[in-house]
């Protein structure tokens, strides 16, 4: 499926970067080229905001990729790993990005989600139907909720140009 880009669209990235970092991870053994994926997502449009949703887990190489992501043009929105008793942990900003996305949509012609994450569906009914934004998905097809890309306008499988998008560890 394919929608129409044309130069002045207005478009916000929201990218979910655990999910897509934990999915090349375990398909490819590789990094994610975010910069590659922001100009995929952006194309011919006008970029209105950018977000960079982050977990912070205080490891070595974080601080240099969060580094990495501001210099390449990335708004950075971070939280802290939640470490429960017992030792179990969660980290994800599913109502954080949604929160943003619903701000955004009186600013925006269209969204572009970088993530796979079913829970996004609900999301993307409601601003499709009430708010009338044309709403896209970004990320790896065999880690990617069937549902979700059903539910946006248009899906870009990442997998399909591995050399474009990966960065071999």
């Amino acid at each position: 499926m394919s929608v129409i880009k044309h130069k002045d669209q207005r478009v916000a990235v929201l990218i979910d970067v655990q999910n897509m970092y934990h999915s090349a991870k375990n398909l490819y053994g590789a990094r994610v080229n975010f910069k590659e994926v922001l100009k995929t997502a952006v194309g011919p449009r006008k970029l209105i905001r950018t977000i960079a949703y982050v977990i912070h887990t205080e490891t070595l190489e974080e601080k240099s990729f969060f580094d990495a992501l501001s210099k390449s043009g990335f708004e950075i929105k971070m939280k802290d790993l939640q470490v429960f008793p017992g030792g179990m942990k969660k980290g994800d900003w599913d109502v954080g990005m949604a929160i943003d996305a619903v701000k955004f949509s009186s600013l925006v012609d269209a969204i572009v989600l970088v993530t796979g994450d079913g829970d996004f569906v609900p999301l993307v009914e409601y601003l499709r139907l009430n708010k009338g934004i044309q709403i896209e998905a970004i990320a790896f097809e065999q880690s990617t909720s069937a549902k979700l890309k059903e539910a946006v306008d248009d899906f870009i499988d990442l997998s399909k140009d591995k050399k474009r998008y990966l960065i071999k560890k």
